[in-house]
């Protein structure tokens, strides 16, 4: 049985029943709902959560102290239920155990996460269709939903890890295509500030990199570019081992030669992911 619930992950823990928080204090009970709203509707095994609490250290009573904190978690739940005047239901019936483990019986559309997979869709279908101002706003829109770094004030064991490595690609890919779609429609002048910070943020980031290459080259600070391409190159080559791609040292070269192919607002029609 569904009963209304609305999580937020990306960002600080949110989780609401109406309008009253259900978000313990305590730090292990926040794990565990984390860990579950990542998973809703799925059951997540007692060893997972365990695994997740106290890595390859539980302690003895590590399986009565899981239920004390699951215990925790629906007192949470129940005293919602009763200020928003639904006594008569159970939190037994939002934090179910079944089959060896435990969920929130809710549906995925419940969490934020949710939302921005959706709007990424859009952005997409948007970019397939041929229509870059639908794109960057479909784009946008999803990026919009982040509050911030995923879960940033619960600490993560390796279930929510896992999880939140998988949320932080999709977050940058839906960057990296947003500011495509930007690119397409000329606003690389509006871009380079953006670009400047990420192309510092992710030294390694290669094609965050060659945007940046390409704004720069727009706007006629082509000597900017190149050396943009060198700063590159010397982290890649000192952290990594390794040289710039084909395609990125491609993209230096067309700037060298001064292609008029660059000066077009088309990027091409590729997106990431």
């Amino acid at each position: 049985m569904e009963i209304g619930m609305e999580i937020g992950v990306l960002g600080p823990l949110t989780a609401r029943v109406g309008g009253v928080s259900v978000v313990p204090s305590a730090g292990k009970p926040r794990q565990i709902l984390a860990a579950l709203a990542l998973s809703p509707g799925e059951a997540v095994t007692v060893p997972a959560l365990m695994d997740e609490i106290w890595g390859d250290e539980p302690p003895r009573s590590a399986s009565s102290t899981l239920q004390t904190y699951i215990a925790q978690l629906r007192r949470h739940l129940d005293a919602a239920l009763e200020r928003e005047g639904r006594a008569a239901e159970n939190a037994k019936d939002m934090l179910v155990h079944r089959h060896g483990g435990y969920f929130l019986d809710i549906s995925a559309e419940c969490v934020d996460v949710a939302r921005f997979e959706r709007l990424v869709r859009s952005g997409r279908e948007a970019w397939a269709a041929g229509d870059r101002w639908g794109a960057s706003a479909g784009f946008a829109e999803a990026l919009a939903v982040w509050r911030g770094p995923a879960l940033v004030d619960v600490r993560a064991g390796r279930l929510v890890e896992t999880q939140l490595l998988r949320l932080d690609e999709m977050r940058l890919g839906a960057l990296e295509n947003r500011i495509a779609a930007d690119l397409d429609l000329g606003r690389h002048a509006e871009l380079l500030g953006e670009l400047a910070a990420l192309a510092g943020r992710y030294p390694t980031y290669e094609n965050f990199h060659a945007m940046y290459m390409l704004a720069l080259h727009r706007v006629g600070r082509t000597c900017d570019a190149i050396e943009a391409f060198r700063r590159l190159r010397a982290v890649l080559v000192e952290e990594l081992g390794v040289e710039p791609t084909r395609q990125v040292q491609r993209l230096l070269q067309s700037i060298l030669a001064a292609d008029p192919q660059l000066s077009r607002p088309r990027m091409g029609d590729r997106l990431v992911g």
